[in-house]
């Protein structure tokens, strides 16, 4: 009978103690896969979905919270800015591109933006089903909201007001579905693509939002613009003028997810101090389960060496118990990982994969296997030098 499978038998032989011990090992590898999945997968996203955007130009506030409303698209605007402000922007020699954005109505939870057809360009969206939108009213659903809209071409909707659900109806100015993009991984797959035209006929002619003054025309707004700079300079000096301006700010993607990741990052750090807190004391469980059942057995394995067991026999006994509890731990807390991954996805609108493996997950059966084995080694050190004589001579 090889070691192994003395070493299973030993362990079914307690099984209280054993699951306690395979418990501790999973929750402590479940935590570290699924901190690993959100953080790797949450960067990349952000990265993606930034990328190509090199300035973010809105109302005056905090500059995350217009790049997360704008470029995220996971907050709420900072406010408007004059629509002129656009080709102001564009007419800048240091700006090679401009998008424009105007945001304030939601279609089931998924924000309505009024744009250009260059923002389905900007992210290499393709077509699923019709066309891109030509004229106002016209609308074109990101995958994951004509997934879960039920949204079809040809059909008429109403907008609500503001961007959660819940807002007063925009009924006597509804969009028709003319086009239904393929999945891109991005921010885009939960938006709703019109004309910012459309965004700006649906509350001039919405009868509640008319001025007090019929004869007063209301000033056209844009809620931020997109920036691709021309070359390097414009890193320089476009924020600078752009914030020199009155009703104008200047965020740049990269600098504020950057230190978004890094705030972050301090509460992802905890959660894993306390993903390796939880590790250590399965080990600490693991070695005295270990040191314990051989104190209670040390007459049984003083009796294997009598028959014939080598010291390296019972060696490799108490290491392979120490070894099948932390791969068993180390496979279930990978599917618990994952499985969080999954219900995270599910609550909350983050494109995330349930059972991509991140990059230092490989690490995680050997650190599991490591710890398995460190438990275990004193225990089976002792069990080496077990002296049979003075064993079977105790009383």
């Amino acid at each position: 009978m090889n070691a192994l499978t003395l070493a299973w038998r030993a362990l079914r032989h307690k099984p209280l103690a054993s699951s306690l011990n395979l418990l501790l090992l999973a929750i402590g590898i479940a935590m570290m896969t699924f901190l690993l999945g959100v953080s790797s997968q949450l960067e990349e996203h952000a990265e993606r979905d930034a990328r190509g955007i090199d300035l973010v130009v809105g109302a005056k506030g905090s500059p995350l919270q217009l790049i997360l409303s704008s470029v995220y698209h996971a907050d709420i605007p900072t406010g408007n800015i004059p629509a002129g402000a656009l080709a102001t922007l564009a007419a800048q020699p240091l700006v090679d591109s401009v998008i424009p954005l105007a945001l304030g109505d939601n279609f089931h939870g998924f924000r309505i933006v009024g744009s250009t057809t260059a923002l389905a360009r900007h992210y290499g969206a393709q077509l699923a089903q019709g066309q891109l939108f030509t004229q106002p009213m016209q609308a074109v659903f990101g995958a994951r909201a004509a997934r879960e809209t039920g949204a079809t071409l040809g059909a008429s909707f109403a907008g609500a007001h503001g961007l959660a659900p819940g807002g007063e109806l925009h009924a006597h100015a509804p969009y028709t579905v003319v086009g239904i993009l393929q999945p891109t991984g991005s921010v885009l797959d939960r938006l709703i693509l019109t004309p910012v035209a459309s965004v700006w006929q649906v509350h001039e002619t919405d009868p509640d939002e008319q001025p007090a003054d019929a004869a007063a025309a209301p000033e056209r707004e844009l809620t931020a613009v997109l920036v691709r700079y021309a070359s390097p300079l414009a890193a320089v000096f476009l924020p600078r003028w752009v914030n020199g301006q009155a009703r104008l700010q200047a965020a740049q993607p990269a600098f504020e997810a950057a230190r978004l990741f890094k705030l972050l990052g301090v509460g992802l750090d905890v959660l894993r101090a306390i993903a390796a807190g939880v590790l250590l004391v399965a080990a600490l469980s693991l070695f005295v389960a270990l040191y314990g059942a051989l104190e209670e057995r040390r007459t049984d394995m003083a009796i294997l060496r009598t028959l014939g067991a080598s010291p390296s026999k019972l060696l490799r006994l108490l290491l392979a118990q120490g070894l099948l509890l932390s791969l068993a731990g180390a496979a279930i807390g990978w599917l618990l990982g994952h499985a969080g991954l999954g219900v995270l996805a599910s609550m909350q609108e983050l494109n995330l994969q349930p059972w991509r493996v991140a990059a230092g997950e490989a690490w995680l059966p050997v650190i599991a296997v490591a710890v398995g084995l460190l438990a275990a080694a004193i225990p089976a050190a002792r069990a080496y030098r077990t002296d049979i004589a003075a064993t079977l001579a105790r009383p």
